[in-house]
């Protein structure tokens, strides 16, 4: 018997958005829990006292004797009270549009992404992830019966784009510390509901953001028994075409520290590539590097180019740069190793004595994650980093019916 293939199942929630006669929505989006360090975290709970960060990285609340999470809950709840975080009317998608500050956009939409065993058979995670705590965001979410923020997925469809219009001025609007305008578009006619979702339901997605969060949901599921009728068979996610015009992928580069004294770095590198010296390590070597996306070799003696060596891509299994570097790596006597986003960032790691040596990485393609995801392959952790972030706060998701709100 011939069973038809289920497809990624895509729906309209009544998000739960902040009220613009309330609050500016710029001092209250977060960037995601994951790339918000302690003293960040500090900073944008100290703009307003209902920034999104405070139930995304909730704190404890000792005074009245919550713990961090019944915490997150409790703020949650109490902005619903004061109006300062209102229900939609009626379920909707919400299309959203990132711009960076020299104009590069991000197009896509905001629903609900099936997770349930049918329709997680076409949802593709692109890339390994590294081991790390899973507890702490499954506490957080049963904790608020809530979808803080959206992961990302990447339709491997075409035309998701050409469903909707984001015409007019927006919904809702606000700016990061990075510039990058986020503008938020409700789409609640019910022929362009159905206009999108079946667009993302013709295609597999691809995860490009949010392993951990989609494993999480779906793991509340279970734990709930499956049934999908308490709204948790689903979760909220930002769904974007898998275009080179729609996405900006960049290189995770890997930062090394606490090395034996005396080893050599360059002869390390000379087993899988051949190594060029290509200048002293100043600022304009460096910066030379970064900016033309070289793969190199950074320390404070020099900067070094790295070209594969015949038969590299078949040891490490991909002619990856991150699958190629984990030969050297894994050969490297105990050490620390740090991921870093930036190429400035990771020299200047150098240039702090924070790191004894960066490698930086070249970015991977459009096409290459297209490849491997339809070819059902995971590229290595630490692959890709997709920018700009989707912002905390443009709206959430309660899995809680209309006018009921999450327990203390």
């Amino acid at each position: 018997m011939c069973y038809a293939r289920a497809m990624p199942r895509f729906e309209p929630f009544e998000g739960l958005r902040y009220d613009s006669a309330r609050v500016d929505l710029s001092m209250v989006v977060a960037p995601p829990y994951d790339v918000v360090g302690p003293e960040e975290r500090a900073r944008l709970a100290g703009r307003h006292s209902a920034n999104a960060v405070r139930v995304e990285l909730p704190e404890p609340d000792h005074r009245a004797g919550l713990d961090r999470y019944q915490h997150a809950a409790r703020q949650l709840e109490r902005w619903q009270e004061e109006g300062i975080l209102r229900r939609d009317p009626r379920p909707s998608l919400y299309a959203y549009r990132m711009t960076t500050s020299d104009g590069q956009t991000t197009n896509g939409v905001i629903g609900a992404l099936g997770i349930d065993d049918r329709s997680a058979a076409d949802i593709l995670p692109h890339e390994q992830t590294l081991p790390k705590p899973k507890s702490d965001r499954l506490d957080l979410l049963r904790a608020t019966r809530s979808n803080l923020s959206p992961i990302w997925g990447l339709s491997l469809g075409s035309g998701l784009t050409a469903t909707f219009e984001q015409a007019g001025p927006p919904d809702a609007s606000a700016k990061d510390g990075d510039q990058v305008t986020h503008e938020l578009w409700v789409i609640d006619d019910p022929s362009v509901i159905a206009g999108v979702t079946g667009a993302v339901g013709a295609a597999p997605v691809v995860l490009a953001d949010g392993h951990h969060r989609y494993e999480t949901a779906r793991t509340y599921h279970r734990d709930l028994g499956g049934s999908g009728a308490d709204g948790s068979d689903l979760v909220m996610a930002l769904i974007v075409e898998l275009a080179a015009d729609q996405l900006r992928v960049g290189p995770i580069h890997r930062a090394l520290s606490e090395l034996p004294d005396g080893l050599d770095l360059v002869d390390a590198f000379s087993s899988w590539f051949d190594v060029t010296r290509a200048g002293d390590f100043d600022e304009r070597t460096t910066g030379a590097l970064g900016e033309s996306e070289c793969l190199a070799l950074i320390m404070a003696s020099g900067a070094w180019l790295l070209s594969p060596k015949d038969g590299t891509p078949e040891a490490a299994g991909a002619p990856l740069d991150s699958s190629m570097v984990a030969l050297v790596i894994a050969e490297l006597p105990d050490h620390e190793l740090e991921f870093v986003n930036s190429w400035s960032e990771a020299v200047g790691a150098i240039a702090s004595d924070a790191a004894q040596a960066v490698v930086l990485l070249r970015p991977v393609t459009v096409d290459q994650i297209a490849d491997w995801a339809r070819a059902g392959r995971r590229m290595p952790p630490k692959s890709t980093y997709f920018h700009p972030k989707p912002r905390t706060g443009m709206v959430f998701r309660s899995l809680d019916p209309s006018g009921q709100q999450p327990a203390d």
